[in-house]
């Protein structure tokens, strides 16, 4: 298994060779939008990154954000989880990877642990699919808010 998170600067130009490959320019604003998931520590949405950015470059707009995400995603460079009201983005381990999804306040942690290699051929080939893309995800309570809901019981 790849270590938890892979090192920022080899994923920053890891996502900056496959988009010149592709024959994208870069953009400041694209550089930064790089950056940003790469180094983040957790998993963004895009208005996050969105926030983040539109300091340093006040005319981007949103969409710049949405298109770069989705082609980055298309480009299986980066992966997004889908929850009920928004999108995240993990840009740190492109690989099938388990999420582990707080259904309260919606933190997402990965999960580090070895997932059956063979799994997505065995799907494959017992439902005629060719999977492009996975996802596995989790959902539960993370640990503050279970301690939140039990003082919420105890009083």
């Amino acid at each position: 298994m790849k270590s938890p998170m892979n090192d920022p600067n080899d994923r920053f130009n890891e996502l900056i060779a496959a988009l010149k490959d592709r024959g994208y320019r870069m953009t400041p604003q694209r550089l930064e939008l790089v950056r940003v998931i790469t180094t983040s520590e957790g998993h963004p949405s895009a208005s996050q990154i969105y926030e983040t950015i539109r300091n340093q470059f006040p005319t981007m707009s949103q969409a710049t954000v949405y298109n770069t995400l989705s082609l980055l995603k298309e480009m299986n460079q980066i992966l997004e989880i889908d929850l009920h009201d928004d999108s995240h983005y993990d840009g740190n381990r492109p690989e099938p990877h388990p999420h582990i999804i707080c259904i309260q306040c919606n933190r997402i942690v990965d999960g580090n642990f070895d997932l059956d290699g063979n799994m997505i051929q065995r799907l494959e080939e017992t439902s005629g699919f060719h999977i492009i893309r996975s996802q596995f995800a989790f959902y539960g309570l993370c640990p503050n808010c279970r301690s939140k809901e039990k003082a919420s019981v105890n009083d």
